[in-house]
């Protein structure tokens, strides 16, 4: 094989190369709520309207522990506000939680009661 084929063979599987890296996307970190984070300050739909998801990605919860959890529930749960059982809950104590989303609707719900009833729960649906 002569040099120009070999040097169009070399071009060609390096722009193949570029190109297939180029559609691998890195996971993202998502801090929910931004700096105010996981709390009574905002309407979480509001946050996540805008925003892309993909599967892979993490949100982060930030919160005042023994006030405040995070729970990833059920549909049925995040719409009647009540987790299944007091063993699916993410330890109270401090103060941020970390969660990979799946891909599909992602559920998540403050399991202190009274608190998903107020506006803490949010549904992410990643790509």
């Amino acid at each position: 094989m002569g040099r120009g084929k070999c040097s169009a063979i070399l071009v060609s599987l390096g722009f193949t190369l570029l190109v297939c890296s180029a559609s691998v996307v890195a996971a993202e970190t998502h801090v929910v709520g931004d700096s105010k984070g996981w709390g009574f300050s905002m309407s979480y739909d509001s946050w996540s309207s805008g925003k892309t998801f993909a599967a892979g990605d993490t949100l982060v919860f930030n919160y005042q522990g023994g006030v405040h959890n995070v729970v990833a529930v059920s549909e049925s749960e995040y719409r009647s506000c009540k987790v299944r059982s007091a063993s699916d809950m993410v330890a109270t104590s401090c103060c941020t939680a970390k969660f990979e989303l799946k891909k599909g609707v992602n559920y998540f719900i403050c399991g202190v009661p009274g608190h998903c009833a107020a506006g803490m729960k949010i549904r992410v649906v990643a790509n």
